[in-house]
């Protein structure tokens, strides 16, 4: 299936690059020309100047943009060339309510739609073993599934459009606690002056295990923060998820803390560095 992607940033560049090793990409856009065109040049595949030139170019189009304004907008600019050929495959991690917006106005070209938030990292992106929670028809998901199965390890199709999303923000939530206690533990490690890389190494491979003291605690504890994660994304999604509870008759506060602290931290100029930054908000705990 001819696939174009929409979206080289941190994880759709290395996304669209899988779709290109397994013999399925096309095209690209970005909104950044020049890396739509330094992609094109690497990877041989075309390079188009528009959105809305992806559907001539493919049947498959996949969007990894940043916000629901962005994704409705992408979907518009595609939405001439769409017909019944085609399935729009939208990667963003956006409110349920978004997405379901987005399938109607594809649905109105005769186009399928499926939402496909992933979850891993940049590394994950890179590697090709993102998990992906999607949401949509059972028979346009089939269709899907050599697009999804070229980029992520674990495919789930969750249930009708909106669903993978839904599954996306209990993904972020989930996130932001075990982001939240990652840095206070090894915060506390730190002041009981423990060996902090022994101390990642046993409890990663015990209870207490998890991706993100794995992959991220050696780096924090050094104050590395290199982005897999981006703050300022996590933030914006801990906003879709307050929206969801919002509209659903409850509430996170966890999630409405850490966000809270990650404006902080943005404000101090730290948005662009990974979540594990939150680490530096834990200095105070044991400074006294």
């Amino acid at each position: 299936m001819k696939t174009a992607f929409i979206g080289l940033g941190g994880m759709g560049y290395s996304m669209a690059a899988n779709l290109q090793a397994a013999g399925l990409l096309n095209a690209v856009y970005n909104r950044t020309t020049e890396k739509a065109d330094a992609f094109a040049k690497e990877y041989g595949v075309k390079a188009v100047s528009t959105p809305g030139e992806t559907a001539a170019e493919a049947q498959a189009i996949v969007i990894c943009v940043s916000a629901d304004d962005d994704v409705l907008a992408m979907v518009d600019a595609l939405a001439p060339g769409l017909t019944d050929e085609h399935i729009v495959i939208d990667c963003s991690t956006i409110a349920s309510d978004t997405a379901r917006e987005a399938a109607r106005r594809v649905a109105e070209q005769g186009a399928g739609f499926v939402d496909a938030p992933v979850s891993g990292g940049t590394e994950g992106a890179k590697n090709g073993t993102l998990s992906i929670m999607a949401g949509g028809d059972d028979a346009v998901f089939e269709r899907a599934m050599p697009v999804l199965e070229a980029m992520g390890k674990s495919i789930t199709h969750m249930g009708e459009v909106g669903t993978g999303q839904a599954t996306k923000a209990v993904n972020q939530i989930l996130c932001a606690g075990i982001n939240q206690a990652v840095c206070e533990g090894m915060r506390f490690a730190a002041a009981l002056d423990l060996p902090l890389d022994k101390v990642v190494d046993v409890v990663g491979s015990g209870a207490a295990g998890n991706w993100f003291v794995n992959h991220r605690g050696k780096t924090m504890v050094k104050d590395i923060f290199d982005p897999g994660f981006k703050m300022k994304h996590h933030h914006k999604d801990l906003g879709i998820c307050l929206h969801m509870a919002e509209l659903n008759g409850g509430e996170l506060p966890l999630s409405a803390q850490t966000r809270a602290e990650y404006e902080k931290l943005m404000e101090q100029g730290y948005g662009e560095e990974d979540i594990s930054a939150l680490y530096r908000a834990r200095r105070d705990l044991f400074d006294r």
